[in-house]
């Protein structure tokens, strides 16, 4: 039998914590006379769940065994989507639960994806809301992706362990030496971020909201044409360096304070990130020059923010980039799946996923040249076995699965093809807008059936907790071998 207490104090503590975040928009009602009981009422209902889970577990064991790890992971992101869709329900825009937790998983996950209609009219309190599960949602993901789940062996996350000797048991004093200094760092390029959105144009409110959503590469936006409402380059290139900060291993920041002052230059992983921002921004370039789009400054400018948005799950958009063709279409769909660094708040594949696929195919082809030759795959300065590689190829394929699972359901469901195929792939990356005239750049996903949005917001968590960590517990070998 598991010993639950600490799963459930750890959850008590989370909805503490997110109910008193429900009360910073209050302070925003307040500023704009737009003050209602929605997000007290939600918080008192979120505080009082949290104190009756805290206290009665203070006994649990300050240990966490690797099930409860992945109840734990799995627990922690549907509770809080639950509760983080309180202020939604209680709030004047009239929204169904389903809207509701829709629009809650979207942030919490940082997917970017909205059922809101008219959001340059919509309260100053939800738009904060927005942007805070938004944020939360990215430092949570930060701090699972470098503690928990390198112990939990999803998918070559063990790859990036803090130290060899990392076990099970270790889990949380681990999570308690490191997150500090990782909350401190996340919230510093977030005060960075709004400072020079500030500067370049931005009010006070939607520098606050934005440099959230941006850091956590979740793209909430307060406006309808997202950041092309502002159409500021300035604005634009904030955006693309603290999108590109927010999607390199946060752990490398840690290393670089540590001494390391090579790292960023070094990781193979921001590496190969790099050169397919630069790679990706000249195809889209060459191909929209030659069809003669825009001048040439302007082009690039729209090539650069859109990519790195799409690529990094962040969704954030500038302009109606389903009108550029549908090569550029196509190939926004691939980046889609690769996704930015592990242990960012980026989404997707991976980065690091692809790169060792590319790698391992490189030294399948070098093995039928040179039967006899040896050949030892290396990430960095890991050498990688095919236990490893194992891992690696059967994430990718249950991720493709999964990927047309939520297609067929969608369609299903009466969305039309491509509404369906970009829907699954923007819900399973976390990116946010997906592609065509419903939910693509100048759309939103408030037109879907009920039973659409249920599926994508199955596909948001199931993306963001990188697959296993909810799949395994719906395996019953799993329950009998703990």
């Amino acid at each position: 039998m598991y010993n639950y207490k600490t799963v459930f104090y750890t959850l008590g503590t989370l909805q503490i914590v997110l109910g008193v975040f429900m009360l910073i928009p209050v302070l925003i009602q307040l500023i704009y006379n737009e003050l209602d009981s929605g997000f007290i009422s939600a918080s008192l209902i979120t505080i009082v769940f949290g104190v009756l889970f805290f206290i009665s577990n203070l006994d649990h064991n300050k240990n966490i065994d690797l099930p409860q790890a992945f109840i734990l992971t799995a627990l922690s992101w549907i509770s809080i989507a639950i509760f983080g869709s309180l202020p939604f329900v209680f709030s004047k825009l009239n929204l169904n639960f389903t809207d509701a937790f829709f629009e809650s998983m979207s942030g919490i996950t940082t997917t970017g994806s909205t059922i809101l209609v008219d959001l340059d009219n919509t309260p100053k309190g939800i738009l904060l809301w927005r942007a805070i599960l938004q944020w939360l949602g990215g430092i949570g993901i930060i701090l699972m992706a470098i503690t928990l789940m390198p112990i939990m062996n999803i998918g070559g996350m063990q790859l990036f362990k803090i130290s060899s000797n990392d076990n099970a048991e270790k889990i949380l004093p681990k999570s308690k030496e490191i997150s500090i200094r990782l909350i401190f760092i996340y919230s510093l390029l977030t005060f960075v971020c709004a400072i020079f959105y500030k500067l370049f144009g931005m009010n006070y409110f939607d520098s606050l909201t934005h440099s959230m959503t941006t850091i956590a590469t979740g793209g909430f936006s307060n406006y309808n044409d997202s950041i092309g409402y502002f159409n500021n380059p300035l604005i634009e290139l904030n955006a693309v360096i603290f999108i590109i900060l927010g999607s390199i291993p946060f752990i490398s920041y840690i290393k670089f304070l540590s001494g390391d002052k090579k790292v960023f230059i070094n990781d193979a992983q921001i590496n190969f990130f790099i050169k397919t921002i630069i790679i990706s921004v000249i195809i889209i370039f060459i191909f929209l020059y030659s069809k003669n789009f825009e001048t040439g400054t302007l082009l690039l400018r729209q090539v650069l923010f859109n990519v790195v948005s799409i690529l990094t799950g962040t969704g954030y958009v500038t302009t109606n980039y389903s009108e550029w063709g549908s090569f550029p279409l196509i190939f926004f769909l691939i980046l889609m799946f690769i996704g930015g660094c592990a242990g960012s708040t980026a989404c997707g594949l991976k980065i690091f996923r692809i790169h060792i696929l590319y790698k391992f195919f490189v030294m399948q082809l070098k093995k039928y040249i040179y039967p006899r030759g040896v050949f030892v795959l290396k990430y960095g300065d890991n050498a990688l076995n095919e236990k490893f590689i194992s891992s690696i190829i059967s994430f990718v394929f249950l991720y493709i699965i999964i990927f047309f699972i939520i297609t067929a359901l969608l369609s299903i469901s009466g969305l039309d093809f491509i509404t369906s195929v970009s829907g699954a792939a923007t819900s399973i990356s976390n990116v946010g807008p997906g592609l065509g005239g419903m939910i693509g750049p100048n759309g939103n996903f408030s037109l879907l059936p009920d039973f659409s949005k249920w599926i994508l917001s199955i596909g948001m968590i199931l993306g963001r907790l990188e697959l296993f960590a909810i799949i395994v517990l719906f395996i019953p070998s799993f329950w009998r071998r703990y």
